[in-house]
C-alpha cells in the first residue's frame, strides 16, 4: 500500500461497509450510494460508470469548514481541481461557498465556467506557459502562487503589457517530509517545486519592486495524502517564521497560503481528521495577522466518488482471476501509485457466500493492469458487478482512451435520484479528429 502509511490488516467486506457511512447494502437492492442503488445506475447507463454522491461532498466540505470555525481560524477554502475537474462537482464546490485552485489554463476555464469568478480562483504549478499566464491575468485571476525567479519576472511582463497588476505568493519549499508516495511529495528540497526558503527574502524584495506585480505572502504544498499533522505543522512553522523574518525586513505579508494535501482513509482507518489539522493551523499562525488559504482536494471528493464495474469472467489459472470491464485505462492509481481501493460486490447474495483470494484485473494489454491481488472475495460469475471505492479523486481525471477503450459515463447522485452528469464516449468519437493524409 505504497501511497498510504497504514500497516493494518486488509479489512473484510463488512469493515469496509462499516467505514463508508455512505454506503447501504439493502437486501433487495444491493450496494446503495447516498440510498441509491449502483445496481439501478448500472442497469440505466451501462459499466463501466463512475458514480459521485454530491450529499457526501456537501457533508466534507461542511466539516472542514466547521473545524476552522470552531477554532476561531476564518479560512477561504479552494478546491483543487486536479483532483476531480467535472463541471457539476466545480459548480457542486462554488455553491458551498469554496473557490477553485487550478494548475492549468483549462483547468482554469473549466472553473469559470462551472460559475467560479476568476477572482476567487488561485493558480499554482510550476509550468506556467506565457499564453496561460496571459489569458489568466486578462479575466482577472485573484492570486497566482509562483515558482521561481524566472516566472515572477514573465508576471511582471505580461502584467503590464495587460496594465493589471498581478496577486502572486511565493511558493517556498520548506524541504520537510510529508511521510507520503515519492511520487505525490512536493515539499522536499530534491522535488520540482517551490523555491528554497533561503531564495525567498531576495526574490520577495526583487518581486516587491517590479512593476505590474503585488507580493501579496507565502504559499506552501507539501504533498498529497498526508495522513499525520506533524508535517503540516512543522512546514507551516517555517512558514510562519518567513513571514516574521519578511516584516522584519520590511516587506508587506498579507496572506499565507497552506496548500491541500489532507489524506483520506482507503482502507478502514481513519483519514486525516480535519479538527486535529485545524487545531494545529489556529496553533501556529496565531497571532500572524494573515489570510489564510488552503486548496483540499482529494479530502473533499475521494470518500464520494465510485468505479462500477461488471465481471467478464472468472479464470482460473493456478489462481483466481476477476476479470472486470473496468481496467487502468479508467482507474490509474493502482498501477501507478501501487495503490489500494475497497472492492465491494454490488449484489446482496454475495455477502452470504464464502470469501476466496482473487486477483481483480481489467482486460488491458499489460500487465500492471490490476487493481487488487490476494483480494478475499465470494465467487462472482459473469454480469456480476462490483464497486471500487474512493474513486472519487484522481480517476476520471486521470482516465485515458488507452486500448481503444471509449471514457467512462459519469453519474450524479443527489437528493435520492441520480443524473448522468458525463455520457459514455461514443467509440467512433475516439477518431473523429483525427485526419487522414492525402496520398
Amino acid at each position: 500500500m505504497a501511497d498510504m502509511n497504514f500497516t493494518g490488516p486488509e479489512p473484510d467486506l463488512q469493515d469496509l461497509l462499516a467505514a463508508r457511512p455512505p454506503l447501504q447494502m439493502h437486501a433487495q437492492d444491493g450496494l446503495c450510494l447516498e440510498g441509491v442503488p449502483l445496481n439501478a445506475i448500472a442497469d440505466a447507463h451501462g459499466t463501466p460508470v463512475w458514480v459521485y454522491g454530491a450529499a457526501t461532498m456537501r457533508a466534507r466540505f461542511a466539516a472542514l469548514r466547521d473545524a476552522f470555525a470552531a477554532e476561531g481560524v476564518p479560512m477561504h477554502i479552494h478546491y483543487a481541481v486536479k483532483a476531480n475537474d467535472h463541471l457539476a462537482i466545480l459548480n457542486l464546490f462554488r455553491e458551498q461557498g469554496a473557490g477553485a485552485d487550478v494548475v492549468s489554463i483549462g483547468e482554469f476555464l473549466r472553473a469559470t465556467k462551472a460559475g467560479v469568478a476568476a477572482q476567487n480562483i488561485v493558480y499554482s504549478g510550476v509550468g506556467k506557459s506565457a499564453s496561460e499566464l496571459e489569458t489568466a491575468l486578462g479575466a482577472g485571476i485573484g492570486q497566482i502562487n509562483v515558482e521561481s525567479a524566472e516566472e515572477v519576472e514573465m508576471i511582471s511582463g505580461i502584467a503590464m503589457r495587460l496594465c493589471v497588476v498581478a496577486n502572486i505568493a511565493l511558493r517556498m519549499n520548506p524541504d520537510v517530509d510529508a511521510g507520503t508516495h515519492a511520487k505525490i511529495t512536493t515539499g522536499l528540497a530534491e522535488n520540482k517545486f517551490g523555491i528554497a526558503a533561503e531564495d525567498i527574502p531576495a526574490l520577495y524584495a526583487r518581486a516587491a519592486k517590479l512593476p505590474g506585480v503585488k507580493a501579496v505572502g507565502i504559499a506552501m504544498h507539501i504533498g498529497s495524502q498526508i495522513l499525520s499533522t506533524e508535517p503540516y505543522r512543522l512546514a507551516y512553522e517555517k512558514g510562519a517564521e518567513m513571514i516574521r523574518s519578511l516584516r522584519e525586513a520590511g516587506q508587506s505579508v498579507e496572506v499565507l497560503d497552506l496548500g491541500g494535501g489532507l489524506g483520506i482513509g482507503y482502507q478502514d482507518e481513519p483519514g486525516l481528521n480535519p479538527s486535529a489539522f485545524a487545531a494545529v493551523v489556529r496553533q501556529v499562525t496565531d497571532g500572524l495577522g494573515v489570510k489564510l488559504m488552503m486548496e483540499p482536494g482529494r479530502y473533499l471528493v475521494g470518500p464520494a466518488g465510485l468505479l462500477v464495474g461488471s465481471v467478464i469472467l472468472q479464470k482460473q489459472a493456478g489462481k483466481r482471476f476477476l476479470v472486470l470491464d473496468a481496467a487502468m485505462n479508467e482507474l490509474m492509481r493502482p498501477a501507478m501509485y501501487e495503490a489500494w481501493h475497497g472492492i465491494l460486490p454490488v449484489g446482496a447474495a454475495a455477502y452470504q457466500n464464502p470469501t476466496t483470494p482473487a486477483d481483480v484485473v481489467g482486460p488491458i494489454c499489460e500487465s500492471a493492469d490490476i487493481f487488487a491481488k490476494d483480494r478475499q472475495l465470494p465467487d462472482l460469475q459473469p454480469g456480476a458487478r462490483i464497486a471500487l471505492l474512493d474513486a472519487g479523486a484522481y480517476g476520471a481525471v486521470m482516465s485515458s482512451a488507452y486500448n481503444a477503450r471509449p471514457r467512462a459515463a459519469a453519474v450524479l447522485v443527489d437528493a435520492g435520484g441520480f443524473q448522468l452528469i458525463t455520457k459514455r464516449q461514443e467509440i467512433a468519437a475516439l477518431w473523429e479528429d483525427e485526419i487522414l493524409p492525402r496520398t
